[in-house]
Parts: structure tokens; C-alpha cells; sequence
């Protein structure tokens, strides 16, 4: 009697099913996708701002970053910085004297992520920056408002409006961007998802398990960015 085509007790939870271990890979990549674009909203922060008030110096240096990363496919530099970033790492610290360290692999995603998102998250939030009224910061300079609390009174919830669009694409791009660090072998959803499927040669299970995952977190995010984004944009007038 031929196999079934698709056996749902190998999603069980527990062995020998595979659910447990797509739940692990799918709590790594939510790990890795939250904190490098936590990273990549740092990064563009200062990027944005170094960009629009900064010296030549900060602005070329900050032009290169963004055009390089921007530039270059992802999946090389995900290789180039996991790899060569960790390497440059130990070699400067046993430079300084200090020993070699083990990185984990949950630290260099979250830095890959942060810094390929960083770049982007620069463009954005420049252009969100730009588009606030100048009026809007003129009078804060007349009230004799000192440049951090025009940033944090003003720049930030002005721009916020502009930003949410751009920023809530780059979130859903970072949940997708963590698949490519399957090829360095850290146990994320794709990786597992694609171990599940060759122990048991049931890839369409497997994969189709991902995808519904993937989709998930792509329909919650979407409620939470729906929400943050009226929170924002109390106070401006819609439009008909």
C-alpha cells in the first residue's frame, strides 16, 4: 500500500514528529529579524542624520556605505561579513593582546542583518526627515529648543508619518533576509524546514509548514504596523 502524499503527524510536536524543531528554527529567526532590525534602525538613524548635518567627511563615508550595501547582492555580503567580520574581529583582538573569540551564530545574524538594513534604513529615514515642514523645526529653534529636543520632539514624531511605510517594508524584508543566512548553517526555519524535509523526503509538507509560518508572522506584522501607523499619524489631516 503506497505511503500517504502528505503525513500530518510529522508536524507533531514531539518525536518523531518535526514540529518542535520548525518551532526552534522559526524562534531564531524571529530572534535574528527583530534585533539586526533593531540594529538596522540604530545604524539609520545616525546614518540620516550624519547624512543631512554632518561634515563632507561623515556625509562621502556614509554615501559609500549606503551605495556599497545597497549595491551589492545580499547573500554576498551576508557571506562576506559572517565569515571576514568575524575574522577581522578575533585578528584585532588578538592584536590588542586579547584572545580569539567564538562568536555565536545568533550574534554575527543579527549584526549581518543590522548592517545590511542599516543602509536602507539610512535612505528612509532621510527622506522621511526631509519631507517634515521646515516651518515645523524653525520654531522649535525660536522657542531656543536645544538640537536633542528638537530631535525627540519635533524630527521624530514628524517624521514618523513619512518613515512607517518605508520601515514597515524593511521589516518584512529583514523576517525573509534571515533565510539566506541558511547557507552559513545557522538554524533558522529555512534550514530546519529544509533538514525536516530530507530526513523524511516529504518536502511539500515541510515546505508548505514554512511558507504558512512565513505568512503568519507577515499577516500579524501587518496588523501591528497597521496600528503603530494611525497611532502616528493622530493630529495630521487624512486624505480624501
Amino acid at each position: 500500500m503506497d505511503a500517504p502524499l502528505i503525513n500530518w503527524a510529522l508536524l507533531a510536536l514531539d518525536p518523531p514528529g518535526w514540529g518542535g524543531v520548525l518551532l526552534r528554527g522559526f524562534w531564531n529567526t524571529l530572534q535574528i529579524a527583530v534585533g539586526g532590525y533593531s540594529l538596522g534602525l540604530l545604524i539609520g538613524m545616525f546614518g540620516a542624520l550624519g547624512k543631512l548635518y554632518g561634515g563632507p567627511v561623515t556625509r562621502d563615508l556614509l554615501e559609500v556605505y549606503t551605495t556599497v550595501v545597497r549595491a551589492v547582492p545580499e547573500l554576498v555580503l551576508i557571506l562576506i561579513l559572517y565569515y571576514a567580520g568575524t575574522d577581522l574581529l578575533n585578528q584585532l583582538l588578538l592584536t590588542l593582546g586579547y584572545g580569539r573569540v567564538d562568536i555565536s551564530g545568533l550574534a554575527a545574524g543579527i549584526f549581518v542583518i543590522g548592517v545590511v538594513q542599516g543602509a536602507y534604513s539610512t535612505e528612509v529615514l532621510r527622506g522621511a526627515i526631509k519631507s517634515i515642514a521646515p516651518g515645523q523645526l524653525e520654531a522649535g529653534r525660536a522657542f531656543g529648543m536645544s538640537p536633542r529636543k528638537i530631535l525627540t520632539r519635533i524630527t521624530i514624531p514628524a517624521m514618523l508619518p513619512f518613515a512607517i511605510p518605508g520601515l514597515a517594508n524593511l521589516w518584512l524584508i529583514a523576517t525573509k533576509d534571515t533565510a539566506l543566512l541558511a547557507v552559513v548553517g545557522f538554524s533558522e526555519l529555512t534550514l530546519v524546514t529544509r533538514q525536516a524535509a530530507g530526513a523524511t523526503k516529504h518536502y511539500l509538507l515541510f515546505f508548505m509548514a514554512a511558507g504558512a509560518i512565513y505568512l503568519t508572522l507577515t499577516l500579524v506584522s501587518n496588523v501591528l504596523i497597521g496600528f503603530v501607523e494611525r497611532r502616528s499619524r493622530r493630529g495630521f489631516a487624512r486624505m480624501t
